[in-house]
């Protein structure tokens, strides 16, 4: 297993490249049979999250999201193991998701949009939350703020992120 314990508890994140390079440096410890598990919603950065854990990987890129395509596998460039990267947003079941066929103990699988889906293809994984945080942008959509003005806001706001070992 991989040295992601260092990782665990919460963090903030303020911007792109602060969580590009936070996924630079999970990517360095990860190692075959790593699971993980991004949740958060649309444009939290899970993706972005991903494109860094890749550069630490060093494999093949581009990292897009596999929404359309449910799952990519980027092969490594360094004789280390290949990064699955799987968008489960479109699956069924976690019995879809098993269908895939995918190398969970010879790769990195990373599957967004993946809570109650990993149960049924793995005993443990690391879920790594991401949260929009408003650190005093005045965005609040309880009260409708809403529009392109709040959506370029909440854009720019930090992220909290949170690592966890599940199941815990």
């Amino acid at each position: 297993m991989s040295g992601m314990a260092a990782f665990e508890g919460e963090r903030e994140i303020g911007s792109v490249a602060e969580m590009e390079a936070f996924g630079r440096s999970v990517g360095e410890v990860l190692g075959a049979g790593d699971l993980l598990v991004l949740t958060g919603p649309l444009g939290a950065g899970k993706t972005t999250l991903t494109r860094g854990i890749a550069a630490g990987l060093g494999v093949r890129g581009p990292i897009q999201s596999p929404t359309f395509v449910i799952a990519r596998t980027h092969p490594s460039l360094v004789g280390g193991p290949a990064l699955v990267h799987v968008d489960a947003y479109r699956l069924g079941s976690p019995a879809e998701l098993d269908d895939l066929d995918i190398d969970f103990a010879g790769s990195v699988v990373i599957v967004e949009w993946g809570r109650g889906m990993v149960d049924a293809v793995a005993d443990s994984w690391w879920e790594i939350e991401i949260a929009r945080g408003w650190s005093g942008t005045g965005v609040d959509s309880a009260c409708g703020t809403s529009g392109p003005a709040a959506r370029e806001m909440e854009d720019l706001a930090p992220r909290e992120v949170t690592v966890t070992r599940r199941p815990s």
